[in-house]
């Protein structure tokens, strides 16, 4: 989580395992684009800058957050991915809807991490209002996308070293 103490785009570069001969996937929702596109952006740049090509980097779109975990399943089940990333933003509102979309997707997200072998990365901003968005998507705090990105390359890493 960013916060004054955490920028998510800070990370030692060379603590984040050679990349090249990993295949992501990444489905990314297309409620929020403002905020999605640049999620992805940061996770793109982020996963070649150390070493994925980018033709092993596998993008698909959902409609919306909800939606990012069947997106997420299906990704997995039809390409040879070593990771997924799923990416959203839900922006808190008038209603409940906010809560059981968050919820139904971390869920999700967790469930799909105990069924198969690889690792789904939760990329999901959930915040208060759209300058939080904003924030996180390489504003002040910088770019969750990032985080994700490291998250798979070291998650990718840490699958393979326990199966050697």
């Amino acid at each position: 989580m960013a916060t004054a103490y955490q920028n998510l785009s800070d990370y030692d570069f060379n603590s984040v395992p050679d990349a090249s001969d990993m295949n992501v996937g990444i489905v990314v929702a297309e409620w929020n684009k403002v905020i999605t596109e640049k999620l992805l952006e940061g996770a793109c740049n982020t996963l070649e800058r150390h070493g994925v090509k980018p033709e092993n980097i596998i993008v698909k779109r959902v409609p919306g957050s909800f939606e990012l975990t069947f997106g997420a399943k299906r990704l997995a089940d039809e390409k040879d991915v070593d990771a997924v990333i799923v990416l959203g933003c839900v922006v808190k509102g008038d209603t409940p809807h906010f809560d059981y979309v968050c919820s139904g997707v971390t869920q999700g997200i967790t469930e799909l991490n105990l069924m198969y072998d690889i690792p789904f990365i939760f990329g999901l901003l959930t915040t208060d209002n759209m300058q939080q968005a904003e924030d996180r998507a390489g504003g002040k705090y910088g770019n969750k996308g990032d985080e994700a990105a490291v998250t798979a390359i070291k998650m990718i890493d840490f699958s393979c070293k326990l199966q050697n």
